[in-house]
C-alpha cells in the first residue's frame, strides 16, 4: 500500500511533470472508483494543472482555481505516467486495471490503476476538501506533529501501538510497512500499550517516525513513479523480511499474521528476545 513517502513522491513528480499543462479530458473506466458526481469529470477539461500535494496518504491534484482530484490508492492502486497513449479513443468502462485516466494537452497524462479483484481505489473530484470523508477525518500529519502534539495524539487512544500508529484519525500518513520500520527503529514491541509508554519511549518513537519517514521521502522524491515500489522495498529493514536476519542485531525477523495482514519485528531489538505468539487471540508479549 502506498504510504506517506510514496504519495509525497508521486505529488512531487506531478508538480514537476504535469503542472502547467491543461487537462484534455478526465476519463472514468471504473465507475465505482469515482465517489463524487458534482462537479462531473467534464469540469476538469481545459483547466490547468496548478500543482499537486498530499493529505496523509491521499494524493491531491490541483486543477484550475478550485478543483481537486483527490485519490486514495488503497492497497493495490498506483499511478502510471504516460508520455503518450496508444489510442486517442476514450476508455470504455470494463474490468481492466485502469480506474481513471487523465489526458493532458501535450499528449501525456496518467492512469490510476488497481490490481486484483478487490477494488478499493477511491477518487473524488471536489471543490471543497471537506467533502472527502477520509481527508476530513485525518489527524495531524505524522511528519508535521511536534513531540507534544505527537504524544497527546498517541495517548488519546488506548491500544496496541501498532494499531494506533496506523490509525489515520490519530496521525496521518503511516501504514503497515512503515509502522513496522518505525517500531523497529524505536525498539518497541508492536503490541506495547500506548498509555503505558514512558516519556522516553514516546520521544524515541517520535524521533523514529521522523527518521524513517524523512529518509524514505528523501530516497523516493525524484524517482519516477515506476521506480518507487522497488525503492521502498530496498529500504525496509524488517517489514516483509520474515526469516531474514535483522540488519541491526542479526536475529531472525519474525512475523505475526492476521486475517488480511501481517506485521514483522525483531525479537532482540523489540521484545526482549521473546517471540510474539502468532495467534490473533493468544496472549501477546508486551
Amino acid at each position: 500500500m502506498p504510504e506517506l513517502p510514496e504519495v509525497e513522491a508521486l505529488a512531487a513528480y506531478l508538480r514537476e511533470r504535469a503542472a502547467g499543462r491543461r487537462v484534455d479530458r478526465l476519463e472514468v473506466a471504473a465507475l465505482s472508483a469515482l465517489k463524487t458526481y458534482d462537479p462531473p469529470p467534464s469540469a476538469a477539461a481545459g483547466q490547468e494543472i496548478t500543482g499537486a500535494g498530499r493529505h496523509g496518504k491521499f494524493l491531491d491534484v490541483h486543477i484550475g482555481g478550485d478543483l481537486h482530484l483527490v485519490v486514495h490508492l488503497a492497497r493495490a492502486g498506483w499511478l502510471h505516467y504516460r508520455e503518450s497513449f496508444n489510442s486517442p479513443a476514450p476508455l470504455k468502462p470494463g474490468k481492466g486495471p485502469i480506474a481513471l485516466r487523465m489526458r493532458l494537452d501535450d499528449g501525456s497524462g496518467f492512469d490510476l490503476t488497481e490490481a486484483g479483484t478487490k477494488k478499493s481505489l477511491a477518487a473524488y473530484l471536489v471543490k471543497d476538501l471537506a467533502l472527502v470523508p477520509g481527508v476530513a477525518r485525518l489527524g495531524p500529519d505524522a511528519l508535521a506533529a511536534d513531540l507534544e502534539t505527537f504524544a497527546a495524539r498517541i495517548r488519546s487512544r488506548k491500544g496496541q501501538i501498532k494499531g494506533v500508529l496506523t490509525s489515520q484519525e490519530v496521525l496521518a500518513g503511516v501504514g503497515n510497512a512503515y509502522s513496522d520500520e518505525i517500531l523497529h527503529a524505536a525498539k518497541l514491541s508492536p503490541f506495547a500499550i500506548t498509555t503505558r509508554l514512558t516519556d522516553e519511549q514516546m520521544a524515541q518513537l517520535h524521533a523514529a517516525v521522523h527518521e524513517i519517514l524523512t529518509d524514505a521521502v528523501t530516497r523516493s522524491v525524484g524517482q519516477r513513479a515506476a521506480e518507487l515500489k522497488g525503492e521502498k522495498r530496498s529500504g525496509l529493514r524488517v517489514h516483509a523480511r520474515t526469516g531474514l536476519p535483522c540488519p541491526v542485531c542479526g536475529d531472525t525477523v519474525r512475523e505475526v499474521s492476521f486475517a488480511d495482514s501481517s506485521l514483522q519485528y525483531c525479537p532482540t531489538c523489540q521484545t526482549g528476545g521473546k517471540p510474539l505468539a502468532d495467534r490473533r487471540l493468544s496472549r501477546l508479549v508486551r
